[in-house]
């Protein structure tokens, strides 16, 4: 096709006739924008309204420097903070109570009974109700938990749960109370021996040092014997410390404990602190038990090593435990006795069964004349845990 131009074609439009085109819309737009601004304007305003309510009247500095501030406190508050929601779902849990329960940092919105596997304390915050430092065990540590709900306006929004460390406190003390029965196992002791001490004098005064050395000799030779046969047949010296101590206890408080001939216990791979949980808490519930019934009143003691296994007896005169009971025992505030405590009562056995639990061992109980308490510690640990 030949593009070789032939002509030009013009259009001329004057300036006056695109002004009167531009006027004639001008109302057109005016109207629209005026109509467009209210309806813009109110759905702004109800969002703007609702938001502030919802931020409680705050502007984004004051919710900024909020965050920051609230961000900063739970991460380096000491104790464990829980927040629930009214569906008793997680709404926050600071690092502490992380630590504490064992929760990952994608645990929020997790219902409140995968929190823990402590069944009491899974029981509390499921339930919601207000409590005042009780104490749970979770896991290997004993915690101290108060709860309150928390209203707005009349309205539930939910419930806050602050968690304490006890172990080491709760440790410490029970060492404390050891340390003090021990204290006046020795004072008793000072005092008999103050006691033989005159009568030996009065013995030799009276012209009698046969019957005073003869006297002498068999006090001697009966307590050396005890403390030769305890230190030779059990390698561990802190449990060896333990079992003469309680003797002491045991007969200033007027019964008699055995420590069995056949007890043999050679070292062990299991921490010191452990072991003198169970064997204490175990021997001052039969000690607490036999006193409740009348003399004779006894208490016995086993511990062997044999077959890779660690086995510990211990068997009191008292009234025995009902089977029905015998599992509601092994939980924390379980126990016969007011609570005069500051601690509280019922965590001796609790503390007993978390030990063993711990190291894969078993716990029976049987009520023969009194109650009966074997724990079995495998010295070899399974690759599974056994479920007692």
């Amino acid at each position: 096709m030949d593009s070789t131009a032939i002509g030009i074609v013009s259009v001329v439009m004057t300036q006056p006739k695109i002004g009167d085109q531009l006027h004639g819309r001008v109302p057109g737009l005016l109207i629209a924008a005026g109509l467009a601004l209210p309806a813009a304007a109110f759905p702004s305003f109800v969002i703007s309204r609702r938001l502030r309510r919802q931020t409680l009247g705050l502007g984004p500095a004051e919710i900024t420097r909020m965050y920051e501030h609230h961000d900063a406190v739970l991460h380096t508050v000491s104790q464990g903070l829980v927040v629930l929601g009214p569906n008793r779902q997680l709404v926050l849990a600071n690092d502490e109570a992380q630590r504490l329960l064992g929760l990952g940092p994608d645990a929020e919105g997790c219902p409140s009974t995968d929190l823990t596997d402590s069944p009491s304390l899974r029981k509390l915050l499921t339930a919601g109700h207000d409590a005042e430092d009780e104490i749970h065990l979770a896991g290997e540590r004993v915690l101290v938990v108060t709860q309150r709900t928390a209203r707005r306006d009349g309205r539930l929004v939910g419930t806050v749960a602050t968690l304490r460390d006890h172990t080491e406190l709760l440790a410490l003390t029970s060492e404390l109370d050891s340390a003090r029965s021990f204290a006046e196992s020795l004072r008793a002791q000072a005092h008999e021996a103050a006691n033989r001490l005159h009568t030996v004098v009065t013995l030799i005064a009276v012209g009698k040092p046969e019957e005073a050395m003869e006297f002498a000799a068999a006090e001697l030779t009966a307590t050396q014997q005890l403390v030769d046969r305890v230190v030779e047949s059990i390698a561990e010296p802190p449990v060896a410390a333990l079992l003469l101590g309680k003797v002491a206890e045991a007969q200033r408080k007027g019964l008699q404990l055995v420590i069995s001939d056949d007890t043999r216990v050679d070292t062990v791979p299991i921490d010191a602190r452990d072991l003198i949980s169970v064997v204490g808490n175990l021997v001052d519930n039969a000690i607490d038990a036999a006193l409740t019934t009348p003399s004779p009143r006894r208490v016995d003691v086993t511990m062997r090593t044999e077959n890779d296994t660690l086995t510990i007896r211990v068997r009191d005169t008292g009234t025995g435990l009902d089977p029905a009971t015998i599992q509601t025992a092994f939980t924390a505030g379980w126990s016969t006795k007011a609570a005069d405590r500051p601690h509280g009562r019922g965590l001796g056995l609790a503390l007993v069964a978390q030990v063993v639990k711990r190291h894969h061992g078993t716990i029976d109980v049987i009520s023969d004349n009194g109650a009966i308490f074997t724990v079995r510690i495998p010295l070899r640990q399974p690759s599974e845990r056994n479920h007692w």
